[in-house]
């Protein structure tokens, strides 16, 4: 989201927006990047359900990394960024990029504080399951069907 914060105050989303080759590149990066996260989901092993072991078997970095470039090639975050940010900024401020980083950091400080709840709450859930590891393999199979669903359709929509 700080990439995107960033993009959309120093005016690249604004390119990505205007520019329908720009948008259409970043769109295909994504979706093949969705369609091969599906992939290795429905083809990887289960991770079982303590949630430290996708730690253990990926390391912190590769998780990191992978969500990063999930974000990053998502260009309607960029899209949303390029449309919400600029309803809150004043049109005479004087340093309209430090309004914009201001209200995009702000806005990923509410994310986070959200998405660590979830993930908090997600995790303890996943500690009431058995840890057969069925139930995190159809899971995969889902989520992974899914991604794959979701790449395929951003791949082909005529958005631009």
């Amino acid at each position: 989201m700080f990439v995107h914060t960033i993009a959309a105050a120093v005016g690249l989303s604004a390119l990505l927006a205007a520019s329908a080759t720009a948008f259409t590149i970043v769109k295909w990066i994504g979706a093949a990047y969705l369609v091969y996260v599906g992939v290795s989901l429905l083809l990887g092993p289960p991770v079982m359900h303590q949630p430290t072991s996708v730690l253990r078997t990926a390391g912190l970095k590769t998780v990191f990394y992978q969500g990063l470039l999930t974000n990053v090639l998502n260009s309607k975050v960029a899209l949303f960024f390029l449309a919400f940010l600029p309803q809150f900024v004043d049109p005479d401020a004087s340093n309209k990029a430090l309004a914009f980083l201001f209200l995009g950091f702000l806005f990923n400080f509410n994310g986070t504080l959200w998405n660590l709840f979830v993930a908090w709450s997600a995790a303890r859930v996943a500690n009431s399951f058995d840890g057969s590891g069925r139930f995190a393999l159809w899971l995969n199979r889902i989520v992974g069907a899914q991604f794959v669903y979701l790449g395929i359709r951003l791949a082909v929509s005529h958005e631009a």
